[in-house]
């Protein structure tokens, strides 16, 4: 019985994930930023402070906001402090990147730790150049 509980509660929660529109909104009076940065490349890295990756990670991400200023949007969601975007985004595991093209639309995903030198090759795909690299 308890089982069947279960399963019907993740059936609505699937089915509500699947019906939410897959467009950019305005946050709602918390501190989430707008998820893809409208007409930026961006990336949005999905964690928590207390996962070990996400910390590996964290270096990385504040080095590459710095070089890619102007040129791709760098965001971080703390899924354990807000899991409303995390469950909008389907994230799965921790850490989670997701990448936008320009146009809105998710062009790559990855879950796990990601190098530096993986993050750039997804941005110069998606033709976000490194201003600092010239």
């Amino acid at each position: 019985m308890i089982k069947m509980k279960w399963f019907f509660l993740k059936s609505i929660v699937v089915f509500y994930l699947i019906t939410l529109p897959a467009q950019a909104e305005e946050p709602t009076g918390s501190a989430t930023p707008v998820i893809p940065t409208p007409g930026m490349v961006t990336m949005v890295d999905m964690g928590a402070n207390n996962c070990i990756p996400c910390k590996m990670m964290a270096p990385i991400i504040e080095e590459l906001k710095k070089e890619y200023e102007n040129q791709a949007s760098i965001l971080y969601i703390d899924v354990r402090a807000q899991p409303e975007v995390a469950a909008r985004f389907s994230v799965r595991g921790i850490p989670t990147q997701i990448f936008f093209g320009k146009n809105g639309t998710e062009a790559f995903r990855h879950i796990g730790f990601m190098d530096k030198k993986s993050i750039v090759s997804t941005f110069e795909k998606l033709g976000a150049t490194n201003p600092s690299s010239k």
